[in-house]
């Protein structure tokens, strides 16, 4: 039976329950450090490279000396928090793919794994690819800073690490540095097959990749806004989802696009800080990134990355010609843009944590003048918010449209569960109209989990094979 709790009677749109423009108290974003971010690069690029088929065995010089250093950083974060990081190298051999993988290459992931305290298994993820890499794919051996890409985000990891761990939430976080991305994704593949096995559920995954400069080569700068880009169809999609989303929506109501909505709206709540611009598509044009093996898996994955990307420093060796400077080096990077990411990343993080899980909602509209809204109970929620936009708005309303019946209803019909539901009662027509629910923690809400086929943040239930 449902507690009698205040279901949230207002359809607010902002996925934190609205309080007031203040920052939350013990805002963990005001703790991310300049100087450390600034020392964790210094030692990530005295690697010289980091490339995926560079030396294992090399304890000073190579991927193998830096993954070692990122898993003893980590150890040492554990240490002070009493133990509280499980530190893993989640790997394997991968062989030969007649691509960028030229002989059978250890793909290791630095990887530490903060327990949830009330929901263990109910886990999100923040990343960055730890790997660098010059001009030549295959190029092994020449030094590759990679100090944007993806050095960036490997140090925002780093310090999300040491400053969230020295809290407890109710969901877990892993803080994951993965290698092979340069290589064709492999790390990312390796964590999300990894997660499945454990029998995690992923609430979200949060890819930082390049989050370090401001401007690109042709001078255009944009200081405070990062690119979050989120798929529209999910990648794990079948035939018959495909028919239903063509009979009820849900071309844009991805996990991951609400992931995005919600990651948007968190940045707005503080004015002064980076702020989001939402890419509706995967990734770049023709290009790809480590939350695109998430995706493929089913799991709420976005790309948080830089608004201008700088390409004469990156993808590039270290050379200087007509006077033009190429090179992902320290020198190119934006330290404050840097910091400002990187407290992004620490109040999503921590809002994320602190949230339940969004509920799996059903819309009945058909034939009929309003839309019954169901869904179950989520563990750890104390209320829950619903949301509406019309069918070609971008992002969920701050409630019900002037002149709406029943503008504010009473109660929102149903104050109990039946056999582990709730229902309610929007008095909108569905044609029009597009649903979700939020589950709320006192102020802290889950994402919006949109009320059409697909809508859930789970994995799409697959054909069996004959």
């Amino acid at each position: 039976m449902f507690k009698r709790t205040s279901l949230i009677a207002a359809l607010l749109a902002t996925p934190l329950a609205a309080q007031d423009s203040a920052a939350p108290v013990g805002d963990p974003g005001l703790e991310v450090s300049e100087e450390r971010l600034r020392a964790d690069m210094g030692t990530i690029v005295g690697f010289e490279t980091r490339h995926t088929l560079s030396s294992q065995t090399d304890p000073e010089r190579g991927i193998g000396a830096a993954v070692d250093w990122a898993l003893a950083e980590f150890e040492r974060m554990s240490a002070d928090c009493g133990g509280c990081l499980d530190v893993q190298a989640v790997g394997r051999v991968v062989e030969p793919d007649g691509r960028r993988i030229p002989t059978d290459t250890l793909i290791r992931n630095a990887v530490a794994i903060q327990r949830g305290t009330e929901r263990p298994d109910e886990v999100i993820i923040v990343q960055a690819h730890y790997d660098s890499r010059v001009t030549d794919p295959l190029d092994g051996t020449s030094v590759a800073p990679g100090a944007n890409d993806d050095g960036s985000g490997s140090v925002m990891v780093l310090e999300a690490a040491r400053i969230l761990s020295q809290r407890e939430y109710p969901s877990t976080i892993i803080y994951a540095l993965l290698t092979g991305e340069e290589q064709g994704l492999y790390g990312a593949g390796i964590l999300a097959d990894w997660v499945t096995e454990q029998g995690m559920t992923v609430k979200a995954v949060l890819n930082n990749d390049m989050i370090g400069n401001s401007c690109g080569a042709d001078g255009y700068c944009e200081p405070d806004v990062v690119r979050v880009f989120s798929e529209g169809l999910r990648a794990d999609s079948t035939e018959r989802l495909r028919a239903l989303q063509r009979r009820f929506g849900g071309e844009n109501d991805s996990p991951g696009r609400n992931l995005s909505r919600w990651l948007a709206d968190l940045a707005e709540r503080y004015p002064d800080g980076m702020q989001v611009r939402e890419i509706w598509r995967t990734d770049r044009m023709g290009r790809g990134g480590d939350q695109i093996p998430f995706l493929d898996r089913g799991l709420p994955a976005v790309r948080v990355t830089v608004s201008v990307e700088d390409y004469d420093h990156q993808h590039q060796d270290l050379r200087t010609e007509d006077g033009v400077k190429y090179g992902d080096t320290v020198d190119e990077l934006d330290w404050t843009y840097l910091t400002s990411a990187s407290r992004l990343n620490m109040r999503a993080l921590n809002a994320l944590a602190l949230a339940p899980m969004p509920p799996q909602v059903s819309a009945d509209a058909a034939v009929r003048m309003d839309t019954e809204l169901s869904w179950s109970e989520v563990p750890g929620a104390d209320s829950y918010t619903i949301h509406v936009r019309r069918t070609n708005e971008a992002d969920w309303r701050d409630g019900l449209p002037e002149g709406t019946r029943g503008e504010r209803w009473e109660g929102l019909k149903v104050t109990e569960a039946v056999d582990g539901r709730i229902t309610d009662i929007v008095p909108l027509r569905g044609d029009d109209w597009l649903f979700g629910v939020s589950a709320c923690n006192g102020e802290f809400c889950s994402p919006v989990a949109s009320a059409v086929p697909g809508g859930a943040f789970e994995p799409v239930e697959q054909p069996q094979e004959e």
